[in-house]
């Protein structure tokens, strides 16, 4: 399988409506989703929907990403095999999450271009266990390391059981690609990767 690695730009948003909208929840995965949830604060969730203007959740989700899109606040990467988009990784600069996320873990770090953080995976259920995600953080690696950042954080969630809402990618995933623990704590666990 030839997988092909783009980092989202706004020339890629009708690929990534179609992978979130056609491919990426097709096993009925309980959790629908454009990954917009990470670059928000609890303000802007606020604001959203105070401005929903009679939009249903999920309109409203869409709108968000559609706007973080244009603006290069949502980034990451869409795998493509066959020039269809069949998996998206989550990867930003850690000074761009929000300072006080409406979501239950603090991505942010103060200082610019020097830590990127891979935060979400999602792959189309029939591509699951070929190697997207693995492609995915390679990409986001070389990309962080030919930046300038000094490292890439990540922060699976570690459980004793498969949970349909991890989303975070597993642990060996990182292991596998030189991160170690660096934090204490078990929720989500924080792993690191230097250059």
């Amino acid at each position: 399988m030839d997988i092909t690695i783009k980092p989202l730009a706004p020339e890629l948003a009708a690929d990534y409506f179609d992978f979130f909208e056609n491919r990426a929840f097709t096993d009925d995965s309980p959790y629908r989703c454009y990954c917009q949830m990470y670059q928000m604060s609890k303000e802007q969730v606020k604001a959203a929907f105070d401005h929903a203007d009679g939009l249903d959740g999920g309109q409203l989700s869409r709108k968000v990403a559609e706007q973080q899109i244009s603006s290069s606040a949502l980034r990451g990467y869409l795998a493509f095999v066959d020039g269809v988009a069949i998996g998206w990784c989550n990867a930003n600069d850690r000074a761009n999450f929000p300072m006080e996320p409406c979501t239950d873990t603090c991505f942010y770090a103060p200082v610019e271009k020097r830590e990127k953080a891979v935060v979400c995976f999602e792959v189309a259920p029939e591509y699951r266990g070929k190697g997207v995600a693995t492609a995915l953080l390679r990409q986001a690696i070389s990309d962080a390391k030919a930046e300038g950042y000094i490292a890439v954080m990540a922060f699976p969630v570690v459980r004793s059981e498969r949970y349909e809402w991890d989303c975070a990618g597993p642990v060996r995933l990182y292991e596998k690609e030189g991160f170690i623990e660096v934090s204490e704590q078990d929720v989500p666990m924080v792993m690191r990767k230097e250059f």
